[in-house]
């Protein structure tokens, strides 16, 4: 696991963090270090969210009968679409303009 304080200050790329509330490996408390040293730089884009009443794995690790399950897994998969499209598309075109 990263030290806070020294690790996430020298992330170099966006950087996208989708917590979970009852998370026992990262709890919110670490999650929001992590921000907060994210917010010492800049130029890096970053998104944190915390994702109430899940645990660790909710987005992968979900009951499908569980209506709040299934509701919490697709926004955080909407999230990292999202993030994922954003800057996958966005390194693309640098790399074809490289080219």
């Amino acid at each position: 696991m990263m030290n806070c304080g020294t690790d996430i200050v020298k992330v170099k790329h966006p950087i996208e963090i989708l917590g979970a509330e009852l998370d026992q490996a990262s709890p919110p408390p670490i999650v929001h270090q992590f921000e907060q040293a994210l917010d010492q730089n800049n130029k890096i884009d970053r998104f944190v969210k915390i994702f109430p009443g899940v645990a660790h794995g909710f987005a992968c690790r979900y009951d499908a009968n569980d209506a709040f399950a299934v509701k919490t897994a697709e926004e955080a998969r909407a999230d990292m679409l999202s993030w994922f499209n954003k800057y996958l598309k966005k390194h693309q075109e640098l790399s074809l303009h490289e080219s």
